[in-house]
């Protein structure tokens, strides 16, 4: 579901920022691809948007077809949960992974969160009844507990084959798409109050100076209405 970390995972997982991150659900909008290539092993992560039990809105329409089409091509799914809080909105997502046949792992993130320490192995204990889960992963994405678990654990279910990006690839994302989720991320997180998350981004100039490191970036913030300008 949304907001619960699971694109914080994904940059800890491949070791540098590779999806925009913010407090607010809805934040990751298209699916993105992190490349984590180490030995003889390379894991394509696939960052989807959280899935959302009320969809009305033909936003939150498309997010949900996003993530459901995910769950067709990949060879093992993470479900994301949040410390000891387990919400209808999980529920629901289980009964749509139940019936697939592709490995599906629990992970717990925030574990770091949970005050109550005692009150964790219950609760995991609980929630591992719900389905067959192939495995059960407590952690804290955000401080990287428990994270190498996860990729190990991830490398299990990966079918032997020659890499399908060159070693050194992180995603499959261009510059210029990561500059405009990183002013959309921005926004998001110091202008959450005033504007929508339904804002677009759009580049109108980008350009690498020849003679040093600098871009020179130009864009249109996209909003839905006259007085969210």
């Amino acid at each position: 579901r949304p907001n619960v970390g699971k694109s914080t995972l994904l940059n800890h997982l491949i070791g540098q920022k590779v999806s925009i991150t913010a407090r607010k659900p809805q934040t990751t909008r298209h699916r993105i691809i992190g490349i984590h290539s180490y030995e003889n092993t390379q894991a394509i992560y696939v960052d989807t948007p959280g899935m959302h039990t009320n969809a009305k809105k033909a936003l939150n329409k498309q997010l949900n077809r996003t993530a459901f089409n995910a769950l067709k091509e990949v060879d093992v799914v993470l479900f994301v949960v949040t410390g000891t809080r387990w919400m209808p909105d999980d529920d629901w997502i289980v009964q749509r992974l139940i019936d697939i046949e592709t490995p599906v792992i629990l992970l717990i993130n925030k574990v770091d969160l949970v005050r109550e320490k005692n009150s964790l192995m219950p609760h995991i204990q609980r929630i591992a009844g719900k389905m067959a889960f192939s495995d059960v992963i407590p952690m804290a994405a955000i401080s990287g507990h428990n994270v190498e678990a996860v990729d190990k654990c991830v490398a299990k279910y990966l079918p032997v084959g020659e890499h399908l990006f060159p070693d050194d690839q992180l995603t499959d994302r261009t510059e210029r798409f990561f500059v405009s989720e990183i002013i959309r991320e921005k926004l998001i997180r110091y202008l959450g109050q005033e504007i929508p998350h339904s804002i677009a981004i759009s580049l109108d100039q980008f350009e690498v100076r020849e003679d040093k490191n600098i871009r020179d970036i130009s864009a249109t913030i996209w909003v839905e209405r006259e007085g969210q300008k």
